[in-house]
């Protein structure tokens, strides 16, 4: 993300379990990585440019976006020489996922 012009500020949270129900990540969504960018939740490995897209339309109705699981081929993913998996970029609010927002195959 840094490479995309974000500044990011690494904590190991003890209770993860809490800090993504805090933020209303909803179960079906949730990934090893939980960001806050500028109010928003970023979930997973969500490429930089989705980020950089919700930032420019700023929503009120989605909380955040997440990449469920992950997926070879996402963002710190990369895996040479395996085949990259299709992956989905969810909108999500505080009732759970809203739309898919980018699709990468």
């Amino acid at each position: 993300m840094e490479e995309n012009g974000f500044r990011a500020q690494v904590r190991d949270i003890p209770d993860w379990e809490a800090l993504k129900a805090r933020y209303h990540v909803p179960p079906e969504l949730q990934a090893c990585h939980t960001a806050i960018v500028d109010g928003y939740v970023i979930e997973g490995h969500v490429p930089p440019e989705d980020v950089q897209r919700l930032l420019a339309e700023r929503p009120d109705d989605v909380v955040g976006l997440a990449v469920p699981g992950m997926p070879v081929g996402s963002p710190g993913m990369e895996a040479p020489g395996w085949p990259t998996d299709p992956f989905a970029v969810v909108a999500f609010d505080e009732n759970g996922p809203r739309e898919i927002y980018a699709e990468y195959r």
